[in-house]
């Protein structure tokens, strides 16, 4: 067994690698990842020195790259979490996100049929289903996303869907609740507030904070999503998340009490996302706890560990936060509105 795991050096991909190698002891991995802002192969520093692993520098839209890959490694599984994934940037400039999310995935699937692949496995996300007030999204949920990042998945999605009908192509695909965890560029709420409330400065809450996300730790959702490699059935979708909501305000305020800070460093702020940001995500597990799955990770517990992480780990993401990309994004997207608290 040989597994193509692109976007392997990002958040999520990363954990999966790691995740695979423990429980997959036989399998040989390969990593194809583009390195963009949001790859870091020091995510990687000590498993790229396994010799089960192979790396590749490489974006998924070149078909000539995805093809030299599956050829010359003989690649049986592949499992793509490379995209584009961060909400506000795809508010500022949405095309990067469509020749990743959508072209990319159609060079993959293309790659796939040609060269006869068992299994496909497209890593999405819940954001393809919406906003809901109440209730749970079940994977037969029809999708209708809000943002232009979530449109860009579901149009992943749909190249899925078609390969699978028109092509028989051996695809499945899981949807991941909002994740968090070590080795998180610090970009997305948790990990852009705990660096911030680590330096000091305010940390910028959409409105009044009531947004309600459920969370699931990185090693969870990775776990999840090589228990449906493993024993998913083809042309399905499966949802992966801990049953776990919290208010984007009651994350803040463990945040504030793992760092040592006060209410006054929140800074609520108009929504820069306007209407396109749902209210509330929520979804059921019961089709994945169905084949033996469940995450293990206690929210809070793990929430607190985390921040832990990146307070002895600054070495890790100090740089990151120092580039002229993420200073240029931070300023353009948060600068309006915090101000002299940038």
């Amino acid at each position: 067994m040989t597994v193509l795991v692109t976007g392997g050096a990002g958040f999520i991909g990363s954990a999966f690698v790691r995740q695979a190698l423990k429980d997959l002891p036989e399998a040989r991995i390969v990593i194809l990842d583009a390195l963009t802002y949001a790859g870091n192969l020091s995510t990687l520093e000590n498993e790229l020195k396994n010799p089960r692993v192979q790396f590749y520098p490489g974006k998924i839209q070149d078909p000539t790259v995805v093809e030299g890959i599956l050829k010359a490694e003989g690649v049986t599984h592949l499992v793509n979490f490379a995209a584009e994934s961060h909400n506000d940037r795809a508010m500022l400039e949405v095309g990067s996100f469509i020749q990743t999310d959508v072209y990319g995935v159609y060079t993959l699937l293309e790659a796939a049929r040609k060269f006869k692949l068992e299994r496909l496995l497209h890593v999405s996300t819940d954001e393809v289903y919406g906003s809901i007030d109440t209730g749970h999204f079940t994977e037969a949920s029809p999708i209708e996303p809000n943002t232009p990042y979530s449109a860009s998945k579901a149009g992943g999605e749909l190249q899925i869907r078609a390969a699978i009908k028109a092509h028989g192509t051996p695809a499945l695909i899981t949807r991941g609740g909002n994740t968090y965890g070590p080795y998180h560029f610090p970009e997305k709420l948790i990990p852009f507030f705990i660096v911030r409330l680590i330096d000091g400065k305010k940390v910028p809450v959409y409105g009044d904070g009531s947004q309600v996300r459920e969370w699931i730790h990185c090693d969870d959702h990775a776990g999840g999503i090589l228990h449906v490699l493993q024993h998913g059935q083809i042309g399905e979708a499966y949802n992966v998340g801990d049953k776990n909501e919290r208010t984007n305000m009651e994350v803040v305020k463990i945040l504030l009490e793992e760092t040592g800070r006060d209410q006054n460093f929140i800074k609520s702020i108009p929504d820069p996302r306007r209407g396109a940001h749902d209210k509330r995500y929520s979804m059921t597990t019961d089709k994945l706890e169905a084949l033996g799955w469940k995450p293990k990770k206690p929210f809070e517990e793990s929430l607190r560990e985390t921040v832990r992480w990146y307070k002895s780990n600054e070495s890790w993401w100090r740089p990151l936060v120092q580039t002229e990309d993420y200073q240029r994004f931070i300023r353009a997207f948060y600068g309006p509105a915090l101000g002299e608290d940038l």
